[in-house]
């Protein structure tokens, strides 16, 4: 049992909205069962989850692609909806729930403008954005105003993944996901899809022209920890561009443990970008609660930053 002071956060955690997800098509829409009773339930259910494993508090966001492939007039009032019904339901379970925003990307301006609405009014924590929104990676300058006003209001942008573009999945995915569904998904195509914006936000310059946005990436980072020697190496050859790729990204990023319980993992992540830029998570619905809390318990870290995963760590980044 943790400490009173220092309360479990679990940060990426979802929910689904009955109105967004009629929206959903395809393989992302919903289907009934075991997994969806948990994203629509946002009361006791849910509570009784996190208490039987000892999570205090749940970041609530919505489940992807959640608004990113809303179009059209209809996007802006929806995310609006969507976030209204949210809060709602946090001042239910206040002490239990936190969230982050659904922005309405096809109009970027109007998305930087509701997640100040969602901050400043709802006291939200940031915004998790899906994927290429409407097909774009989002370092394309056209977003930039969503990361402006996130770095002028101190609070992250959560990358979480969506389906890959179908262009992506019919080269590198459908010849095998009628036996492996899940390759195109949390297995590899999610990551790749994740990492490859990651990688696209620092070289673009976002973070030359906002140096205080702080990005969050789960999974404990989508590989990129492992990776960072081989990329700043590369990246310092000659005929590049001159860039600190890993300065950037061990300033600026800061990754969970969402759906990714390897100790060894867990420690590269630790040894490349320190203790202070790692977040506890679990990913729920979709990974359950407990096997998440067992496992940090017997993470050979000190107790120490294993407070600072658990809880103390999104408590600083999300001033809570």
């Amino acid at each position: 049992m943790q400490p009173e002071h220092t309360p479990v956060v679990a940060i990426e955690e979802h929910y689904w909205d009955a109105e967004l997800v009629t929206h959903f098509t395809g393989g992302e829409a919903p289907r009934p069962g075991q997994l969806a009773d948990r994203l629509y339930d946002l009361g006791a259910q849910r509570i009784a989850a996190m208490d039987a494993a000892g999570i205090d508090i749940q970041v609530l966001s919505h489940g992807s692609p959640s608004t990113q492939k809303i179009a059209g007039d209809a996007a802006v009032p929806l995310a609006r909806r969507v976030n209204d019904r949210l809060h709602a339901v946090i001042q239910t379970h206040p002490d239990r729930f936190a969230a982050f925003a659904a922005l309405p990307t096809i109009d970027p301006p109007a998305a930087a403008d509701e997640l100040e609405r969602c901050v400043e009014r709802l006291g939200f924590k940031g915004a998790m954005l899906h994927g290429m929104p409407h097909g774009v990676f989002l370092d394309d300058r056209r977003f930039w105003p969503i990361f402006e006003r996130a770095a002028r209001l101190g609070v992250p942008i959560y990358l979480h993944p969506s389906v890959p573009h179908p262009a992506v999945s019919a080269v590198y995915y459908d010849d095998y996901t009628a036996d492996f569904p899940m390759v195109a998904r949390p297995a590899w195509g999610y990551t790749v899809e994740t990492a490859t914006t990651a990688i696209r936000l620092v070289l673009s310059g976002v973070f030359d022209a906002h140096p205080g946005l702080q990005l969050v990436l789960g999974h404990l980072g989508e590989t990129l920890p492992f990776l960072l020697w081989r990329i700043e190496q590369a990246l310092t050859r000659p005929g590049q561009k001159r860039i600190a790729f890993r300065e950037v990204f061990s300033h600026n990023v800061h990754v969970t443990t969402s759906g990714f319980f390897s100790t060894p993992a867990l420690l590269c992540c630790v040894m490349e970008l320190g203790i202070d830029r790692i977040l506890f998570a679990v990913d729920w619905p979709f990974v359950d609660n407990a096997p998440a809390v067992e496992w940090m318990a017997g993470v050979p870290l000190s107790e120490a930053d294993k407070l600072k995963i658990l809880g103390g760590n999104a408590r600083r980044l999300l001033r809570r």
